[in-house]
């Protein structure tokens, strides 16, 4: 069986390392908001490029948190817009929502899955205040065509940078390219913790400090509430794993694009589309997305020779129920995407007979 993530697998490399981080918090009987947090905060600021990371509880709540900042310090308002792709993960999609914001939705480019930069402008009106990149399956999905449009129209320019820890872009890292950034640490991404975890990166101080309040019950000072907030804070024991495991991102990431690089050279099958690789160091392949028309076939194909496969995501957000309101909405390439996409087996861990079996597999397919 060629796993999709072998997680077990992923841990045990740096199992060490992680065993003495968590004994430390464990020895030091402090387990919340403390030296660990600090750390970890300290060092992703480093690597990002920011000057703030806020360690928060999960990446829903990192997107919910910056826009709920943004409301707090008179930037957003309920009613206000957000551009946003339309192929997204929902959770992109849920922050906006929860703050009573409208998502605006604009379809991806065909070629590289990301947000497409020569429909953004033509969705500004009056009311939009951000646009929300996502750096979607690990491509950097931000241009400097997309700067200069948030620069023209004063709009913040957000990142969901959960699934391209690493990714860089002229130089920069994804995470630091607009004005904040969410950043999930769910266990199967690029850079996991052990559990949910997330955080976001800004230059901003006073959103940083907002944030880190609205996080904290909506106190900067114990018992003392300025805001109505909520309990969303990363604890040590995350913290110490991430720090650990933050440590080995850059080679985690290479090993990754060996597996790219395999995929890309030797997939030689003419119902499958690859993806588009611009950039080799604006791409971080969380995840390897392929396309084919005959994609349930090829699921099922793959399954019984075992080779565990994912589908990055079998139903747009706009069609989603609990955005009943929008099932009617048309989004032509987003929806072709979704019908059309599926995610080959992609770690830092995979062995060179694995991913040979994969490729000698797919390129057997109907043959």
């Amino acid at each position: 069986m060629v796993k999709f993530l072998d997680l077990q697998k992923v841990t045990s490399k740096y199992a060490d390392e992680i065993h003495e981080a968590v004994n430390r918090v464990l020895d030091s009987g402090w387990y919340l908001q403390g030296q660990e947090n600090a750390s970890f905060e300290r060092h992703y600021s480093d690597y990002i490029g920011t000057k703030y990371t806020v360690g928060v509880a999960n990446g829903l709540d990192a997107l919910i948190w910056i826009l709920r900042g943004y409301i707090e310090l008179g930037v957003m308002k309920p009613g206000d817009e957000v551009i946003v792709p339309a192929n997204t993960y929902i959770a992109t999609i849920l922050a906006i929502t929860e703050n009573g914001l409208k998502p605006v939705l604009v379809e991806p480019n065909i070629n590289t899955y990301q947000i497409d930069d020569r429909l953004i402008e033509k969705a500004v009106t009056p009311r939009t205040k951000a646009v929300m990149i996502v750096h979607l399956y690990g491509c950097c999905a931000y241009t400097e065509k997309i700067g200069e449009i948030c620069k023209k129209y004063n709009l913040k320019l957000l990142e969901d940078n959960a699934q391209a820890h690493g990714c860089v872009f002229n130089g920069r890292r994804t995470g630091s390219l607009g004005d904040a950034a969410a950043h999930s640490f769910y266990p199967g991404k690029n850079l996991g913790a052990l559990g949910d975890a997330g955080a976001v990166t800004t230059n901003d101080k006073e959103l940083a400090d907002t944030i880190r309040a609205l996080a904290n019950y909506g106190s900067a000072k114990k018992y003392v509430f300025r805001y109505i907030g909520r309990n969303s804070r990363l604890d040590e024991i995350q913290a110490a794993v991430l720090d650990v495991k933050l440590r080995h991102l850059d080679e985690d990431n290479a090993l990754r694009r060996q597996v790219a690089r395999y995929y890309m050279e030797h997939i030689k099958h003419p119902d499958i589309i690859l993806p588009e690789v611009e950039n080799w160091d604006r791409h971080v392949f969380h995840i390897f997305p392929i396309r084919s028309s005959r994609r349930e076939e090829l699921q099922k194909y793959l399954s019984e020779n075992g080779i565990q496969t994912i589908i990055h995501y079998p139903i747009p957000p706009h069609k989603q129920e609990c955005y009943k309101d929008w099932n009617s909405l048309s989004f032509p390439i987003t929806e072709k995407i979704h019908a059309e996409e599926l995610s080959l087996p992609m770690s830092p861990v995979m062995e060179e007979e694995e991913i040979r079996t994969v490729v000698d597999t797919i390129n057997r397919w109907g043959r």
